[in-house]
């Protein structure tokens, strides 16, 4: 009963859209209707989400499915923009991005890609959809699940990228943070230690996924028309040079039908911004979507806009907030994203493991069985004891904080330092100054043999202690 059930279903579905006029759907911006879906992605994992149309308007519209950038902040972070594209006469989907396969350790954009696809299916099952203008738009990290939807299959008829990075993730997360630090008038040497030696040993340990995909080559495939958008205010994509990467890509692979634009005055997500583009406000432009619904509804699928490597409406008389690439140039940030080279060996996984283990078992094996609590040399070594361990720990709780954080909470900067950051500094130079002090009393002690080999294993940790740290990039000036 169930199949014929789903069979009359399709049926009756199939004839409305057989009936339905082809008419277009410029409705006056008003009213929403949401509909909550659900659907099955890649691996039958079930994803739950929500589909925005205009109310009250009739006829076939043009349909988007709508993908999240890096993280799983939910269906509603994207829904006052498709609200947005609903009011302009775009039926809209947004999803919560899967939980089963995508974490901050584990992900994959190829699946992703087929979570998009299954969406953008359900959108042209419906009857108030026009397949034929049915493609995805998608944001920052979904511009690399993009592009690998549009090569697997023809029915996406477009897309329309914002903040698209055009380089890896690593060397955009390497920039990103050195565009943050700086903002926050965190000093070079910090943002250096995070980009060239915390970064590199986080990749080597796994804690970064996908960090090496490169899109540029499956830009190459795409021949679907293409809406790349940046905001001039951008400061997570490398937005010139990705404009440029993505945009030579298209062109290499054939595309004459792709446009680069990038818009005044807003961030990353093309949203309104207070600091300069250095936050993440919900408010929207005025005219958000209207020119990318325009786009969409000149069916790009069949007579689209030639290719164009300046913006859309791109003459200093412009009105609809686009500038030129001149302009652009000249606007967003325009440094080079630097390639991510591999950590040195002493920062790879093992032998960061066996140094840290190392440096705490002298910290703290040998002083528990010293004897003579009362010298001066024992004193000294039970004090390093209580910060050498704080000094390593605090330091890897920190950098994973200034990883998962991408660099965007810094707290109190003192001296071009965060604070944590100053507070390890110190913390370390104390250490080491504490281990000397042991180390004379130990020399000038009348200890017996095996304290003297005890007390000589926790100065030493003491001592080393200040290059290991050194190492990660603390304590250059």
């Amino acid at each position: 009963m169930q199949r014929v059930a789903r069979a009359v279903a399709a049926l009756a579905a199939a004839i409305a859209a057989a009936i339905i006029p082809m008419t277009p759907s410029h409705a006056e911006p008003g009213a929403v209707t949401s509909t909550d879906v659900t659907f099955t992605g890649s691996g039958g994992v079930v994803l739950h989400g929500t589909v925005l149309t205009p109310t009250g308007a009739t006829g076939r519209h043009p349909a988007i499915v709508m993908l999240e950038g890096a993280g799983n902040r939910g269906r509603e972070y994207l829904r006052p923009g498709a609200e947005a594209y609903a009011r302009q006469g775009v039926v809209t989907l947004i999803y919560d991005k899967r939980k089963v396969g995508y974490s901050l350790l584990h992900r994959d954009y190829a699946v992703l890609a087929g979570d998009a696809l299954a969406g953008l299916q359900l959108l042209r099952a419906r009857p108030d959809v026009d397949p034929a203008r049915a493609g995805l738009w998608a944001l920052s990290e979904g511009a690399f699940v993009a592009p690998i939807a549009a090569t697997r299959s023809n029915d996406v008829k477009f897309l329309i990228t914002v903040g698209a990075v055009g380089n890896t993730p690593a060397a955009q997360t390497a920039w990103e943070y050195d565009e943050y630090l700086r903002h926050a008038g965190v000093s070079a040497a910090v943002s250096r230690a995070l980009r060239k030696d915390i970064l590199p040993a986080a990749i080597d340990a796994g804690l970064f996924p996908e960090h090496d995909f490169e899109p540029a080559p499956l830009w190459r495939q795409v021949r679907q028309p293409v809406l790349a958008e940046w905001g001039e205010l951008d400061r997570d994509s490398v937005p010139a040079e990705s404009s440029r990467i993505i945009g030579d890509a298209l062109k290499a692979g054939g595309n004459t039908r792709y446009q680069v634009r990038f818009l005044k005055g807003v961030n990353h997500n093309l949203h309104i911004t207070a600091a300069d583009g250095f936050d993440r406000l919900p408010t929207l432009p005025d005219n958000y979507a209207q020119f990318e619904t325009a786009w969409i509804s000149s069916s790009p699928d069949t007579d689209g806009p030639t290719s164009s490597e300046t913006a859309a409406g791109n003459s200093s008389s412009s009105t609809d907030g686009s500038v030129t690439s001149a302009e652009a140039t000249a606007l967003a940030s325009d440094s080079s994203a630097e390639a991510i080279e591999r950590a040195p060996w002493y920062h790879r996984s093992w032998p960061v493991v066996v140094a840290t283990l190392l440096l705490l078992a002298g910290f703290l094996v040998a002083p528990v069985r010293l004897r003579g609590g009362r010298t001066r040399a024992v004193w000294l070594a039970r004090w390093l004891a209580l910060v050498g361990p704080a000094v390593i720990v605090g330091m890897n709780l920190y950098f994973v904080f200034l990883l998962a954080t991408a660099g965007k909470v810094t707290g109190p900067v003192v001296f071009g330092r965060p604070l944590p950051w100053l507070a390890l500094e110190l913390l370390t130079v104390g250490t080491a100054v504490v281990a000397v002090a042991a180390g004379i009393s130990w020399w000038r002690s009348g200890n017996g043999y095996r304290n003297r080999v005890r007390l000589g294993l926790s100065i030493g940790a003491g001592v080393l202690l200040l290059p290991w740290v050194a190492s990660w990039g603390l304590l250059v000036p």
